[in-house]
């Protein structure tokens, strides 16, 4: 036994441990879940940089020159035969100031006409090689996917069930902006078959709206909700940022009261990163007004509070689901999943990203499109592929993704379930990983109980930052320096 599992055997504090077995075995309870403990100091020590880990490797160590052959080789190796199908659209009618995604603004619509001409072209290309595949899950974001008209809207869709086998029961859901939505959208997207909507606010205090160029009255986002919940959608939820200028602890504690009351069935509270020297919409925010770094933690403190009181699951990082919301049970019974969208409860789905900038996972394989338009449609024009990088993972990849998805998404980590998964001894092949993890379990942030390392309410606050211990990747400074803090 290594002199970690020994030390960490001998320190155990059982009160800290989220008292469950492994997390296939039984059903967790939601008050174990929702147990964090909020130490002031740890988070002075700890509260890094660090990646959100949404693939491992992360995209950032994606490789140039990956080929339409790559992609095909992914498919023909892979042995799911489900999909998750993300379709990006990247246009906005306005620019959001603290926005950090792929998207292009503009007022003129008839660009996504053109944009669509491209992506339809895409997804027909590669609906053969899927023709074995179900798709579970459908989800459209950008940008602003409701930047498209009705007819533009109807015109997609057409494309995609014409391509594609979706299950009757798939997740068909869409990122929604309330201040370009027209009156008939969301009739329109429910006769689609779209089942669930995912509203965008950020924060309800017209202040913070203003300087960050994104005004919406909360009169106009309770309408949406009470349409969504007329409509019978299956999941109506919500997106928040905390960090933004002009916000408070106060201020930012009743906009989540508001936010209560409309009774979301998910909701994101993101931690804004102030990084104007990446992107320029945030060199339009004044960064005299953003909070201070206690006021944005005291924020989150207070989110994490309000939310799990009012009887909401505490998923991981920075989302929320009620307690019986398909997430948050498949957390409960040790199925739940993270990729490029997030957490998932599709456990054994490849991911297929069609659009500008998306990303795809296919087996054991990572790609992604062209990022600028311009070279997105240039790409398709060429090759007819817009795949430009990519990583087929190697059988170290795979063995830490398997390691950081169980941590990040159970809190827990079988050591024999990766020995009998890969077919490896855990403590040699993770010698140095568990030689690094020593201050966690000196400061019980982690323990490690009978061959299992269990991430312990003290410690739930930084699952990303014990992750990177097993992160090959992350000892590149000059790519630690482009993630956000972790808090």
């Amino acid at each position: 036994m290594s002199n970690a599992i020994s030390l960490a055997t001998t320190t155990m504090n059982k009160q800290h441990i989220l008292n469950r077995p492994e997390p296939d075995l039984n059903a967790i309870e939601l008050s174990a879940i929702n147990n964090i403990e909020w130490d002031e100091a740890l988070i002075t020590k700890y509260n890094v940089s660090g990646p959100r880990y949404t693939s491992y490797p992360t995209a950032l160590s994606f490789q140039p020159n990956y080929s339409a052959d790559d992609v095909q080789h992914a498919i023909n190796n892979s042995a799911n035969n489900t999909l998750s199908l993300y379709i990006h659209i990247p246009f906005c009618h306005q620019l959001c100031y603290y926005c950090g995604c792929n998207k292009v603004i503009t007022r003129h619509q008839h660009k996504a006409d053109q944009y669509l001409d491209f992506l339809i072209e895409e997804l027909t290309q590669q609906a053969p090689n899927f023709s074995h595949y179900t798709i579970n899950q459908l989800h459209f974001g950008g940008g602003t996917p409701t930047f498209l008209t009705d007819e533009q809207m109807i015109r997609i869709m057409k494309a995609i069930n014409a391509a594609f086998t979706l299950h009757k029961t798939a997740e068909v859901s869409i990122e929604i902006d309330p201040r370009s939505l027209r009156p008939s959208s969301l009739c329109l997207l429910k006769k689609l078959g779209f089942n669930r909507i995912s509203i965008g606010i950020q924060d309800f205090n017209p202040d913070v709206q203003q300087a960050v160029n994104r005004e919406q009255s909360y009169e106009q986002i309770a309408a949406l909700f009470e349409q969504a919940r007329a409509l019978q959608f299956d999941s109506v939820n919500a997106d928040f940022i905390y960090g933004l200028p002009h916000q408070t602890p106060e201020s930012f504690k009743k906009s989540i009261d508001m936010l209560l009351d409309l009774s979301p069935d998910r909701v994101s509270v993101f931690n804004y990163a102030h990084l104007p020297e990446r992107f320029a919409a945030q060199r339009k925010i004044d960064s005299h007004a953003l909070p201070s770094p206690s006021h944005k933690l005291m924020m989150f403190k207070n989110t994490i509070q309000q939310m799990t009181q009012a009887g909401y699951q505490y998923i991981g990082i920075d989302h929320f689901a009620k307690k019986d919301d398909s997430l948050a049970i498949a957390q409960r019974k040790g199925n739940l999943h993270r990729n490029f969208q997030g957490y998932t409860t599709l456990k054994d789905s490849d991911l297929l990203g069609l659009g500008v900038s998306s990303i795809s996972q296919i087996g054991s394989s990572i790609f992604q499109n062209e990022k600028q338009l311009k070279h997105y449609y240039k790409k398709l024009n060429e090759d007819a592929s817009a795949v430009t990088v990519g990583l087929n993972l190697s059988k170290d990849d795979r063995i830490r993704a398997a390691v950081i998805k169980s941590l990040l998404c159970h809190s827990v980590l079988s050591m024999r379930k990766i020995e009998e998964q890969f077919n490896i001894n855990f403590e040699q092949y993770f010698s140095d990983s568990l030689a690094s993890i020593q201050p966690f379990i000196t400061d019980e942030l982690i323990q490690i109980i009978d061959r299992s390392i269990y991430i312990t309410n003290k410690g739930r606050l930084f699952a990303r930052m014990i992750c990177t211990a097993f992160d090959a990747y992350i000892s590149n400074t000059a790519q630690q320096q482009r993630y956000s803090r972790i808090l």
